[in-house]
């Protein structure tokens, strides 16, 4: 009977050499992702900063019709 233990050494090299690859390529993959997640947080930054700031003139036109037309009233009186 053969022995059941061996295992071809082209076979441990390559699942070594494999294995190095993916250790060695697990730094820069976790760097873009890390600058993938960064850069959709600043994204959504933005986003957020435009939206108050569209906000604030919905309210600031708002304000500025109603001076007006206190101001209109006050020369009716």
């Amino acid at each position: 009977m053969a022995d059941s233990t061996a295992v071809n050494a082209q076979i441990t090299d390559a699942v070594t050499q494999n294995n190095v690859k993916v250790v060695a390529e697990a730094p820069a993959q976790a760097i873009a992702a890390l600058y993938q997640v960064a850069s959709h947080s600043t994204g959504l930054a933005l986003q957020n900063a435009v939206f108050s700031q569209q906000a604030l003139n919905q309210v600031s036109t708002a304000m500025v019709s109603k001076a007006v037309a206190l101001i209109i009233a006050i020369g009716d009186k």
